[in-house]
Order: structure tokens, then sequence, then C-alpha cells
């Protein structure tokens, strides 16, 4: 097995921790204080060609591997999560799903813009009563007058207030169950399509998180994605690979806490010495680094595969079950580290924390990756 990465992915490496430090690091404490949503930097990252890593050029994407946008993913994250996730939506569940099954009409129209960084994307399948079981769809859509109607009201969406277009999964047919689910691109602005407030969150503050309502929201044929009745497929098959992004999210504020914990342990003394000399915090320090190189190793493995053709339903839940719980894990010892300096803003590494734990609820809670996993596991 090859470790190496190459130089483009290096330089891409290279490119998104410099972003990160100039560009993300100045404004993170404020803009989660604020909750505030960075346009101006999602904007920046369009034009670098992060909003459309692995889409082909041939839709003004950036062409580039899996690997490649794991490697991003983590820079960015050690900085600021919340910038992450914005990418990781647009990337990982909308440019891959509409390149993949969008029709050319969609291609041309949507993912375009949507590759370049010009227009902001979001994906809708959570509701009130379908979280972990998505098989249950209450919102509906029916044909009328060559226009599909759409009523419902989905929650918890990422970009849910920024976002230009949504890919929203209703039930068109009751009787068929999960198999009667469509995927529609609705478009901001469409009447009868309207957003709520910005939830208040603990973390990734500075991501705009809210539900969606539909009231009789007419949408044309032309808008949907793959087939009728294929919308509950689009959404599994679209979050297995998102998966991947959340996991090198995770362990981008995983790391992003073991470099707080060591640049703090080495300047604040205790008993006549910097803390670092002594023995229970190089321990600390020493597991957080191995639970953050397996994490990776995990969460690059997971990203190879896909990039090689190869099937990585388990892995990429392995990587993000794993990352995530590491995310957790490292941010709680990097407080510990930094003692009571730890539990105020100042000393960033309470964002950390609050932060991590979300990547153990959002695109598949840890419970359903463990069920991803057995049940691969168990084909065998």
């Amino acid at each position: 097995m090859n470790f190496e990465i190459t130089e483009d992915q290096l330089m891409i490496q290279q490119t998104a921790k410099e972003f990160a430090e100039t560009e993300i690091a100045p404004t993170a404490i404020e803009r989660d204080k604020k909750a505030e949503f960075p346009g101006s930097i999602v904007k920046k990252l369009g034009e670098l060609g992060f909003m459309g890593m692995m889409v082909s050029p041939q839709f003004d994407g950036a062409g580039l591997d899996t690997v490649s946008y794991v490697l991003a993913m983590i820079e960015l994250s050690k900085v600021d999560a919340s910038i992450g996730v914005i990418m990781s939506v647009n990337n990982s569940l909308v440019c891959y799903g509409l390149e993949k099954w969008g029709s050319d009409h969609i291609k041309e129209k949507y993912l375009k813009p949507l590759a370049r960084g010009e227009k902001l994307g979001a994906f809708a399948l959570s509701e009130p009563e379908a979280g972990s079981d998505a098989t249950q769809q209450h919102t509906t859509a029916f044909r009328e007058n060559g226009n599909w109607v759409i009523n419902g009201m989905k929650n918890w969406i990422t970009n849910g207030t920024s976002a230009d277009y949504y890919l929203v999964m209703a039930q068109t047919d009751k009787e068929k169950a999960h198999h009667g689910i469509t995927t529609f691109l609705v478009e901001k602005g469409t009447p009868g399509f309207d957003h709520g407030a910005k939830e208040d969150k603990l973390g990734i503050r500075s991501s705009d998180t809210c539900s969606l309502t539909f009231e009789n929201c007419k949408v044309p044929d032309e808008n949907i994605v793959w087939e009728v009745g294929k919308g509950f497929n689009f959404a599994m098959n679209t979050l297995n690979g998102g998966r991947i992004g959340i996991a090198a999210q995770a362990c981008g504020i995983a790391e992003g806490a073991l470099m707080a914990a060591k640049g703090y342990a080495k300047t604040r003394k205790a008993f006549g010495t910097e803390i670092a000399h002594h023995q229970a915090i190089q321990f600390k320090i020493a597991d957080m680094a191995v639970k953050v190189e397996a994490a990776k190793l995990l969460t690059l493995q997971a990203a190879a595969l896909k990039d090689n053709g190869k099937k990585y339903l388990k892995e990429a839940a392995m990587a993000k079950l794993y990352a995530s719980k590491v995310s957790v894990e490292c941010a709680l010892e990097a407080i510990q580290i930094h003692g009571g300096y730890g539990y105020v803003r100042e000393y960033l590494v309470e964002r950390f924390l609050r932060d991590a734990k979300i990547t153990e609820i959002y695109e598949g809670t840890s419970e359903i990756q463990r069920i991803v996993i057995a049940r691969e596991l168990l084909k065998d």
C-alpha cells in the first residue's frame, strides 16, 4: 500500500493550510460568537476551486481527487470547522450527486455555478420525524399541469439560509414507501418555498442551519434529479461519500485540538517547569496524536477506495465513526491540558469541543454508522 501523497496533493494541502491561517483564523472567534456566515470566505474558496474540488473540469470543477479534498478539509477544519461543513455539503452532498445523477440540463444550469463557487448548495433530507430513519419522509410532491407541487417541512439544513439551490427529497408515491421518494432541485425564491430563522447552536455556529418550508411550491419536471422514485437511493449513495467529508472535518478538529494542547503545554509552567515535561501531560498528548493519525489513515483509506472506483461504504462509515469519536476525545483532553483557560473563548479549545460533538450526529449518527459497518461485515 502506497502511503505517499503526490506533489499535486501536497500543493492542495499547503494552499488550504495557508488560506486557513491567513483568511479564516483572524475572524473565527468573532464569527463563532455572532453566528455570522462567512460569505466572503466562501467566495474566496470558490475562486480557489475548493467548492467544486471533485467536479470534472467539463462542468467547471477543479477535477481533483477525493484524497486532495480530504487533505484540504482537514487543514480548513483545524482552524474553523464551520468552514469545513459549508464546503463539505457543497462538494460531497450537492455537486457530487448532481454530476453523477443529474441531467444535462441540471449540470449545465446548476452544477457549473455550484462548482465555480458562484452559487451555494444545500441538501434537504432530514425532517422533524425523519432523522436517522430517512424512509419516513412526510414532505410530499404531486404532479399537476406539468409541474410537481411540494408541501412539507425540512429541518437541520446546513447552508439553509445562505444556499441558492436545494436538493429536496419528497414522497411522490406513499404506497411504494422509500421506493416512492424523489429528489427535486429547488431554487431559492421559488414561490411557496421559504426558510426559518437560523438555529442557535452549540457549535459550528458560523455555519447556518435552519428549517425549510414548502407550501404548494411548484417545480418543473426538468428539475428532478436522477428519476422519479430514486430519491432514497440518491440520498443514501450521496451520504456515503459525504461521510468521508465529515470524517475529514472531525480529523481537522482533533488535530487542531492537539496542536493547541502542544503549544500550551510548551509555555505553561507548573512545579518549576513547562507542563510539557510532566509525564501526565506527555501521555495525554501521545494518546491524542495516535488517535489523530489513526483517524486520518481511516479517512484517507476511504478516500483512496472511492478514487479507485472500489466499494467504500464500510470504510467511510468506519472513518466517520472513529474520527468523530476522536474529535470529541481530543477536544476534551485539550481543555483538560489548558485547565481553567480551556474553559474560556480566548484559548480556542472550548470551540473545538463544541464543534466536535455534531460530527457524531449529522450525516448519520454514530449509532447508524455501527449498523452500516455491522451489516457490511455480516454479508460475508
